[in-house]
C-alpha cells in the first residue's frame, strides 16, 4: 500500500489557517475534560466557543469527520449543547499534531467511564479504519479500552454513534496510562487522512472508592468527608482528596491552574487564561500579539 503522508496537511492548511485551528481544537478538548464550570463565567465561554464553531463551519456534510455530538456533550456540561470536533472535511484538526498535545490535557476523572463519537465518511468517500492500539499501560489499574464496534472496518457513510469504554480494574485507586490509536485510509486514493494515524496517549483516573478512616486528615481545599469516609469535593476541585484545582478554559501556553478559574502565566504570556502573547515591539498594521514576540 502506498500511503503518502508527508506534508500533506501543510498542503490543506495555511499557517495561519492552522494556528486559528489550534487555539479552537484548544477549547474543544478543554470543553471535553473540563468537567467543571464555573457559573458565572459559562455563558461568556459558552458565546465564545459558538462564534469560533460558526467562523470555522466549512463543509462538514462532504468528507470525512469525526466529533462528540451536542448530546453526549450536554451531559457532560450541565447542559450545554454543542459538538467537539476531532476530524474536519478529512483532515485531523492541526493541534491534535502538536508533538506535546499530551501534556496539555488533564486527567481523566473517575466518574468518567466512556465517551461518545460519531463518525461518517459521506456519501461520495470511502474509507477505511483500523483502531490499531488499545492498550494500557497500568493493568492493576486500568483495563484496556474497549469499543462498542469492531476495532477494523468502513467508516459509515451516514453519522453513526461509537464508544470507547475506559473501564478501570476496580480495587485499586490511581492514575493509569493508556493509548489509543487509529489509522484511516481513503480508499480511493489509497492514502492515510491528513494527520493520521493518530497515536495519543492519555491519563484516567481510578478511584477506590472503599472508606478512609483518614479522610477528615487528607481531605483538603474546603473538601467534606461524607459518612462513608470518601471526601467529596466543592465545585472547581477534583481527585480523590480534592488536590486538584478545575480551570475553564484551561490555561494554556504552560500557565498552571492554581485556584479553581485562576492561572498563573508563563514568561511571555498573559489573559486571564494564558492566551495572550506579550510582544516587545509592538504589532502593526492592525496585527495582534497571539504568542510571544508572535503578531497576526
Amino acid at each position: 500500500m502506498s500511503v503518502t503522508v508527508n506534508n500533506i496537511v501543510f498542503l490543506l492548511v495555511d499557517h495561519h489557517r492552522r494556528r486559528n485551528l489550534s487555539i479552537l481544537f484548544s477549547i474543544n478538548l478543554l470543553l471535553l475534560f473540563g468537567w467543571t464550570l464555573s457559573s458565572i463565567d459559562a455563558d461568556h465561554h459558552l458565546d465564545n466557543y459558538e462564534q469560533r464553531q460558526q467562523q470555522y463551519s466549512y463543509n462538514r456534510d462532504g468528507d470525512m469527520s469525526l466529533w462528540i455530538d451536542e448530546m453526549q456533550v450536554k451531559q457532560f456540561f450541565n447542559g450545554f449543547p454543542m459538538k467537539i470536533h476531532a476530524i474536519v472535511d478529512g483532515v485531523v484538526l492541526p493541534y491534535v499534531l502538536d508533538p506535546n498535545f499530551e501534556k496539555y490535557l488533564p486527567i481523566i476523572p473517575s466518574q468518567v467511564s466512556s465517551v461518545n463519537f460519531t463518525w461518517k465518511s459521506g456519501e461520495n468517500r470511502n474509507y477505511y479504519y483500523d483502531f490499531d492500539q488499545l492498550q494500557s499501560f497500568n493493568n492493576d489499574i486500568l483495563k484496556a479500552p474497549v469499543l462498542s464496534i469492531e476495532s477494523k472496518g468502513l467508516v459509515p457513510k451516514q453519522p453513526k454513534v461509537f464508544q470507547v469504554f475506559i473501564p478501570c480494574v476496580g480495587n485499586t485507586s490511581g492514575i493509569a496510562s493508556f493509548t489509543l490509536g487509529l489509522r484511516i485510509i481513503n480508499i480511493d486514493t489509497n492514502q492515510y487522512v491528513a494527520g493520521t494515524p493518530i497515536r495519543l496517549k492519555l491519563q484516567k483516573q481510578c478511584t477506590y472508592h472503599g472508606p478512609d478512616p483518614e479522610c477528615d486528615k487528607k481531605c483538603g481545599n474546603n473538601g467534606k468527608c461524607n459518612a462513608e469516609k470518601i471526601c467529596v469535593c466543592p465545585t472547581g476541585y477534583l481527585g480523590k482528596y480534592c488536590e486538584s484545582a478545575l480551570c475553564y478554559p484551561q490555561c494554556m501556553n504552560g500557565g498552571t491552574c492554581v485556584a479553581p478559574g485562576v492561572c498563573v502565566c508563563s514568561q511571555g504570556f498573559q489573559g486571564l487564561h494564558c492566551e495572550g502573547g506579550i510582544c516587545s515591539q509592538k504589532c502593526l498594521n492592525g496585527g495582534k500579539c497571539i504568542q510571544k514576540d508572535s503578531c497576526l
